[in-house]
């Protein structure tokens, strides 16, 4: 389908590929991953030819149509919605411009006649009348509502202009999909969506992707870059995940024979393969791991960060208590009437259509905004370490990182400071970067060390996995798994709701649900199917 041969990229002195071989054959979905600043993003790039390699190139099987998710939200500002996606098949965009314009002459001659002939013929035979309708699907799935498809794009805010992009890349059935982060910005229902249309595509996709059960539900393969080589590997992300966890431990047992290494690892490839006959997965197009090779599981080179929360004190019974929470925004309800009672060891994920119903809500129990109405109390044992969504007025001084952190601890020696940073694998110079200048993923490795540090016993978490890469979103889902305390967090990482929650509480603005049960029993619960219909309808 596409290959790439000897590609090679080197910046000045950094190599960043170094003759890379692979090839992505047809029916595969390809889950590229590999740490911050490996070269994904990059590598995709090379793929659909925007950027070219030092050396080496990329072959395209001819006749075959590639689309790639535009990451250009203003290229399409003066189009609307539903145009804006047809325009992702350009062949077909041509085709219904140039027919539409030969029909509008006032001198249509007979030339025209049969030139529009041969238009419509081959309008037809791409499926073109069916052009709208199918865009109009697209929008629909990914939550534009019908009354703004004929919207104008620079009318839509930034959500709806990239949920209408991915739209654009997934129209007309390409023959090879590139996509980049197709989830951001997404909520759990799209995302959910976007996973079921994937699993019935029958072509080509390569993706990169930071919500690890989004790579585990659609992936077939996973493209690991890493050494300055890119590996490919059959299954998905999880299985390369533990698989390289492993290889890792073997190496590190030195003494252990050869003999029983590799029965470890054939035992481990026979119980991943069970497990992936049994998910949303296998379906005819989804291969197993029975071919895997076990000579091409090796460790990888990732570092992880070392995410420790420890508890100053234990807490005592009591945790939280809510009454009557009510709070509106410019007439709106985010949230009323609100009563919760959080009991010791409780691990809440806030879900709900509103993101912001959910981030006011922990704002108002951090005393940062103001209920309408309603109170709330935290039990006297309890010490709260916060995480918000929004970070940046935690970053306006020009402090280097260990006075930045220094702020925010009774213990100012500079080794143990540093400790905290280097748990978040800030070391050596970096720990005298300027705070005010870190990138979105640094800032937030910032705080989880501040969080750290604060040894707090009720952990409050708005998008905590936000501007992180896989590596540190697996340390800190392994954490929070291993808390002896209270964590209240949202979070559209399908996995890290899943493993980490044991109560789900959906907000609307109508009122609450609250179970005491797993994300996963909460979405297949058919009772609370029923009632949330009684909640959203005002019964």
């Amino acid at each position: 389908m596409i290959s790439a041969h000897n590609i090679s990229l080197q910046y000045g002195k950094r190599v960043l590929f170094d003759e890379v071989n692979i090839k992505f054959t047809e029916g595969n979905c390809y889950g590229v991953i590999g740490a911050n600043g490996a070269g994904k993003s990059t590598f995709l790039k090379i793929l659909s030819g925007e950027i070219d390699p030092t050396s080496g190139n990329v072959s395209l099987e001819p006749g075959k149509r590639m689309t790639v998710l535009s990451q250009n939200h203003f290229a399409f500002d003066e189009c609307s919605a539903l145009n804006t996606v047809i325009m992702g098949h350009s062949k077909l965009w041509d085709i219904m411009q140039e027919k539409d314009a030969i029909y509008a002459k006032p001198d249509f001659s007979d030339e025209d006649g049969i030139k529009a002939s041969e238009l419509e013929a081959e309008f037809a035979e791409m499926d073109g009348w069916n052009a709208e309708a199918d865009a109009a699907a697209l929008l629909s799935g990914l939550g534009i509502s019908e009354d703004s498809h004929y919207t104008l794009m620079k009318d839509l805010n930034g959500n709806q202009k990239v949920r209408v992009l991915l739209a654009q890349a997934l129209f007309g059935n390409p023959d090879l999909l590139i996509l980049d982060e197709p989830t951001n910005d997404l909520d759990i229902k799209t995302i959910a969506w976007l996973e079921d249309f994937l699993l019935d595509f029958k072509n080509t996709v390569i993706v990169v992707s930071h919500d690890r059960h989004f790579l585990d539900t659609v992936c077939t393969n996973v493209v690991d870059i890493d050494f300055k080589k890119i590996q490919l590997f059959t299954g998905n992300y999880s299985f390369w995940y533990e698989s390289s966890q492993l290889a890792l431990r073997q190496r590190a047992q030195q003494n252990k024979k050869a003999e029983e290494k590799k029965k470890e690892l054939q035992e481990f490839i026979a119980r991943f393969s069970a497990n992936a006959s049994k998910s949303k997965q296998a379906t005819s197009r989804r291969k197993l791991l029975d071919k895997i090779n076990v000579e091409d599981i090796q460790p990888s080179s990732r570092k992880y960060p070392a995410i420790i929360f420890d508890q100053l004190r234990d807490a005592g019974d009591q945790i939280l208590h809510i009454d009557g929470l009510s709070k509106t925004l410019d007439g709106k309800s985010l949230f009323k009437d609100f009563n919760l009672n959080v009991t010791k060891g409780d691990k809440i994920a806030f879900i709900g259509d509103d993101s912001l119903a959910i981030t006011s809500l922990f704002k108002v129990l951090m005393g940062e905004e103001q209920a309408d109405s309603g109170s709330y109390n935290f039990g006297q044992t309890i010490t709260t370490t916060y995480l918000p969504n929004e970070n940046a007025d935690y970053f306006n001084d020009d402090l280097n990182l260990i006075d930045w952190l220094r702020q925010y601890s009774d213990n100012k020696d500079e080794v143990y400071v540093r400790g905290f940073l280097g748990k978040m694998l800030f070391t050596g110079e970096e720990t005298l970067k300027m705070s005010n200048v870190l990138s979105g993923g640094e800032k937030v490795r910032c705080m989880i060390s501040r969080m750290m540090l604060g040894q707090g016993n009720l952990l409050i978490l708005d998008e905590p996995t936000n501007h992180l890469d896989l590596e540190s979103i697996q340390a800190f889902n392994n954490a929070l798994k291993e808390f002896k305390g209270t964590v209240l967090f949202t979070c559209h990482d399908h996995q890290f709701v899943e493993t980490v929650a044991n109560r789900i509480i959906e907000i609307t603005p109508n009122g609450h649900l609250d179970k005491l049960m797993t994300y996963n029993e909460y979405l297949e619960s058919d009772k609370v199917k029923v009632q949330k219909e009684e909640l959203e309808s005002g019964y």
